[in-house]
């Protein structure tokens, strides 16, 4: 089963709110659920993110993975990058680079011979 955390929209015509779940990919877009974690109201001034940081990361690490949309709301939210830099792997500085007496590579390019040029 793959589990996504997506969008679920709520509210009347042209007043959109959304609530923000855990749910089966296969289910639809309004379906069924596992679990809500969050709301989000792009309607208000300025736009209300509300997401339980907790539940999230979570779902997460279980392999939950966000849609587009959800993701760049756990972005704005700050719960991404935290997650993402529980998981990634902490690099060093860059290897500095060795210079070589040898000259970097030319392109070449192709004369055109006379059969090619016309005659």
């Amino acid at each position: 089963m793959s589990v996504r955390i997506r969008l679920r929209r709520m509210g009347a015509k042209k007043q959109p709110f959304y609530r923000v779940v855990v749910a089966d990919s296969r289910s639809p877009r309004d379906g069924r659920f596992l679990d809500t974690i969050g709301t989000y109201d792009p309607r208000t001034e300025p736009v209300a993110i509300h997401i339980d940081r907790e539940k999230t990361l979570k779902w997460l690490a279980e392999g939950a993975m966000p849609t587009d949309s959800a993701r760049s709301l756990l972005s704005q939210a700050g719960i991404w990058q935290e997650f993402r830099g529980h998981g990634a792997i902490q690099l060093g500085p860059a290897p500095e680079r060795v210079a070589t007496d040898a000259p970097a590579s030319e392109e070449t390019v192709d004369e055109p011979t006379e059969d090619a040029a016309g005659e």
